[in-house]
């Protein structure tokens, strides 16, 4: 597991931007950036899940977090631009954005894969973090410092038979992350990153693997140390690298 140990105010004052946020990965980062001080805007596609983090962000008494409902499978150019501005009027900024949601699509051979899903799948792990990385870069260049972090895979940096779209876009999210970190290593204060989770107890986990008992395998909870790292000051050094979690 990635060792470290956040301070309890690592993230105090900062705005984070985390998308996937109602669940698995999303929602345990979305909990953990709040725990240490950060005001968390939760982006997702189910209102009521968002709602459900929220109140637990609430409960916790850490700063008020913000909800912002998005369908990252549908979305246009208008509706980023809408929500790049609805935070730049409420917050004047990003400090750090997280790129999580995904969709696992379906596991068969390239031969026997849908279009439809493929597109899908395709859409929402990679165009929509492109979209959302790019409408997001003025808020997060407003910031003193900012860290965007991408959501990898093993089976990104190691493609799977089978897997298809999936690895495809993983694969594809770490070429995007390098582009990013390249563009802006010398021109700008926002530093760009990749997280392997590995093997994590999440809805998308289980469906891979219906038949793994996931007692066995590493809680969403557990990995948090990687993506608090990141997130934190404490990482300014660490820009176009690969992490794993665990």
């Amino acid at each position: 597991m990635f060792d470290y140990q956040a301070p309890s105010d690592l993230l105090k004052d900062k705005i984070i931007l985390v998308s996937g946020a109602g669940s698995g990965i999303g929602k345990a980062a979305a909990l953990a950036y709040a725990h240490k001080g950060a005001t968390v805007i939760l982006l997702g596609r189910t209102v009521e899940k968002l709602e459900q983090v929220y109140d637990e962000i609430e409960k916790a008494g850490a700063p008020q977090a913000a909800i912002t409902p998005f369908d990252l499978a549908g979305a246009n150019d208008d509706n980023y631009q809408e929500l790049v501005n609805s935070i730049h009027a409420n917050f004047g900024r990003l400090d750090g954005l997280l790129n999580n949601a995904s969709i696992l699509g379906t596991l068969t051979p390239i031969q026997s894969y849908s279009l439809n899903t493929w597109n899908q799948v395709i859409q929402t792990n990679l165009n929509a973090q492109f979209a959302l990385s790019k409408y997001c870069l003025p808020l997060l260049q407003e910031a003193e410092n900012a860290s965007i972090i991408f959501t990898s895979s093993g089976a990104g940096r190691k493609p799977y038979a089978y897997w298809g779209a999936y690895s495809v876009s993983k694969a594809a999210t770490e070429a995007l992350a390098q582009v990013l970190f390249l563009e802006l290593e010398n021109t700008s204060k926002i530093r760009v990153n990749t997280i392997n989770p590995g093997s994590t107890a999440t809805k998308m986990r289980s469906q891979a693997f219906p038949g793994e008992n996931p007692e066995k395998v590493a809680k969403a909870e557990d990995i948090m140390p990687a993506y608090l790292y990141l997130m934190g000051n404490g990482s300014l050094q660490e820009n176009g690298k690969q992490f794993d979690a665990q």
